[in-house]
């Protein structure tokens, strides 16, 4: 008996078209969520490229520096100033302490952001620090090895011997070092205050407070729990070649007191000349107002003013084409003393700074006020003696 499939075939048909349709429906469906997705990549992409556009509209800002416009603060530095700085809470504040006590007796290191803003103040405002070299370190203490000369050398021919040459001396720069303290302080409605910039006007304070403080050592500090100023190394009228390492040459004016003959401009051409011509590429002379009033008034043989001011906003004056410095705590103009110097002082005079600013919140002392006791641990000393020329004010 021979058996037909054609019915079977047909009852088949109408199951196959059901299965097809729910596959189709179901194709439909993630073609319709893949393209909703690519829709919303696309927006997230515009809207991305739209602020990539707005920002760059902006001016460029320089690094990630805090206190420059527009720059928004790290969490930790907005953590640190509206927890600790304004309400004194350090729970849950990323803070290092400053010392092995604990943080609200040792206080804290503040944020880089804020440091750096000090750091920038500090420059901008302290004469010295202005033109010396300036190291940052991690510990209190800094040392440096230097050579009081190059390593001697000779001439042979091809084939000949080469015989040793000699040693040269090292010697240990180890600036003193002292700390440094501010005590500026707010009233406690100041700091409730959002209006009020904490941040500005305490690394103002800071700064200004450190840099009064800096002035006096790194020109005349005693060397004893302070930096050693360059006026306080050890002076003589020997030149570079049999003068003892660490100490400054000084080259008479040529009158007690005061400057030889009718002008100084022979003595200061002496001075400027008495500095080895590799140390002149950057040297500059450094004062105080009330020499430099003297200065401003000599004249050369044809009547010009040695003093020559500048034609453009933000560059420095210049005597005898070299930049004037001045510096308050240099000594005014008497007998025997020391009154200008001028130098190279990147290559003359090492400061060493620990990087970190440590901040004690005090609103116990002097209440209603808050003091904020800032410390940072600063050194200085002379680092080449033969960078660095003093005029001193005597007739030999």
């Amino acid at each position: 008996m021979e058996i037909s499939n054609t019915p079977l075939e047909t009852k088949a048909d109408p199951l196959e078209e059901s299965f097809d349709v729910v596959l189709q429906a179901e194709e439909t469906e993630r073609h319709g969520q893949a393209i909703a997705d690519l829709r919303t990549d696309v927006n997230s992409l515009q809207s991305q490229m739209t602020n990539i556009s707005k920002a760059s509209a902006r001016p460029v800002l320089a690094g990630n520096e805090y206190g420059t416009k527009g720059m928004m603060p790290s969490i930790a530095a907005s953590d640190f100033t509206a927890k600790y700085l304004r309400r004194g809470d350090h729970a849950g504040v990323e803070l290092k302490s400053f010392s092995g006590a604990s943080g609200p007796e040792g206080g804290f290191a503040v944020p880089q952001e804020i440091d750096a803003l000090i750091g920038r103040t500090l420059k901008d405002i302290s004469p010295i620090r202005s033109i010396a070299t300036v190291v940052q370190t991690g510990s209190a203490g800094y040392r440096k090895l230097v050579t009081d000369g190059g390593t001697p050398s000779g001439w042979v021919s091809e084939t000949a011997g080469r015989p040793e040459t000699d040693t040269p001396n090292f010697n240990e720069i180890a600036p003193p070092t002292g700390e440094l303290y501010a005590n500026p302080a707010a009233s406690q409605t100041m700091l409730d205050d959002a209006a009020f910039d904490v941040e500005a006007w305490l690394a103002d304070e800071i700064a200004s407070e450190f840099a009064q403080a800096e002035g006096a050592a790194f020109v005349g500090g005693s060397g004893v729990n302070q930096p050693r100023g360059f006026l306080n190394a050890p002076v003589t009228d020997e030149p570079d070649d049999v003068r003892a390492f660490g100490s400054l040459q000084y080259i008479p004016s040529g009158a007690a007191g005061a400057f030889a003959g009718a002008d100084g401009e022979d003595a200061l051409v002496d001075l400027v000349h008495a500095l080895k011509p590799a140390y002149r590429q950057g040297a500059s002379f450094v004062m105080n107002s009330a020499t430099l009033a003297q200065i401003r008034k000599f004249k050369t043989a044809d009547g010009a003013f040695l003093w020559q001011a500048s034609l453009a906003s933000g560059q420095p004056d210049m005597l005898l084409g070299y930049p004037v410095v001045e510096a308050e705590d240099m000594p005014d103009v008497t007998a025997d003393s020391l009154s200008i110097a001028f130098g190279n002082f990147r290559a003359g005079y090492l400061i060493a700074e620990r990087s970190a600013t440590s901040i004690l919140r005090d609103p116990f002392t002097n209440k209603p006020f808050v003091h904020f006791y800032a410390t940072k641990r600063v050194g200085g000393q002379v680092m080449n003696s033969e960078a660095i020329k003093l005029m001193q004010f005597s007739a030999s």
